[in-house]
């Protein structure tokens, strides 16, 4: 426990730190020092120290009461310095802070602070206001604390929005993930509908062209049946015609030649020719058969009469 309590006192506790440390920074005492020589200090004064940082771990010293840090370089305090949470006095006079962290806002039994001769956000000094005196003093923690609360508040809101619209945006996207797999999948659907009706148009083409093959074939075949017999079949005809035609122009032909051989043979001097002899004689013979044979024809014809 430091006894100094008066800003520029606490000479106690710096007799006891190792010489030069008011020209060094803190991070050549280290973390080591902070807790094992001052584990459960509840007073502790490391001012006019030239100290630029503080380390996170002097965070750990949370049974500090009264902490007095002017008159150093400080730019700016650890991010986790709300868990020094007994704090109730403090002294940031005479450093180069600008801003505070947020964590500031949970020093619930801070009493007292001065943030004097810092340059501060205009807002924040327009806040803490003045501290010269131990009214001023605790009106600045009260006001300050409200501030930190407020800006804690605002970034927790923010930081509830963000996770909001993240989750949101994390809903939007597995919707649209579900209807985009939805889609495809009718589209897969479809197009399977759609390759099955364009096989089966295929098919019932195919059948439809192999049918009408088939019935012009047949057709095709009937119609070159249909002149072939009907050419064939009088061809016969014509044939036995033509062939009778012949045959009986030839037995005309002959029976001219029998008669005009008759009649040289019988009124010319021919005659007596041994061709006409024999041939009048032929005829003489034909003449007797046919008579003889109209004789017998009678001789019958009377029999069966009889």
């Amino acid at each position: 426990t430091s006894p100094g309590s008066e800003r520029g006192g606490g000479t106690a506790l710096r007799d006891r730190l190792p010489e030069g440390f008011r020209t060094v920074s803190v991070r050549s005492v280290g973390t080591a020092f902070f807790q094992a020589a001052l584990p459960k200090a509840t007073v502790l004064d490391l001012s006019c120290n030239s100290l630029v940082s503080l380390p996170s771990d002097f965070c750990s010293l949370t049974h500090l009461v009264k902490l007095d840090l002017s008159k150093n370089r400080l730019q700016q305090l650890p991010m986790d310095f709300g868990r020094l949470v007994s704090l109730q006095h403090l002294d940031l006079l005479n450093n180069r802070l600008v801003t505070l962290p947020v964590s500031f806002a949970q020093l619930k039994n801070l009493k007292w602070l001065d943030l004097k001769d810092n340059p501060l956000d205009p807002v924040l000094a327009k806040v803490a206001g003045d501290c010269l005196d131990e009214k001023q003093c605790k009106q600045a923690a009260v006001r300050v604390l409200q501030h930190m609360k407020a800006i804690q508040s605002e970034q927790d809101r923010e930081r509830q929005r963000k996770l909001q619209a993240e989750r949101e945006m994390e809903k939007k996207r597995e919707a649209e993930q579900r209807a985009k797999e939805a889609q495809e999948r009718e589209l897969r659907k479809r197009e399977k509908a759609e390759e099955k009706e364009r096989r089966r148009r295929e098919y019932d083409a195919q059948r439809a062209a192999k049918q009408e093959v088939e019935k012009k074939t047949k057709k095709e075949t009937a119609q070159t049946r249909k002149p072939a017999s009907s050419s064939r079949a009088p061809q016969p005809a014509r044939h036995k015609h033509s062939w009778s035609r012949s045959v009986l122009r030839a037995l005309l032909l002959v029976l001219l030649c029998i008669l005009c051989t008759l009649a040289v043979c019988k009124l010319t001097e021919l005659q007596h020719q041994p061709l006409c002899v024999s041939v009048n004689t032929l005829y003489e013979d034909v003449v007797a058969a046919v008579q003889n044979h109209k004789t017998l024809q009678n001789m019958l014809q009377q029999n069966s009469q009889q």
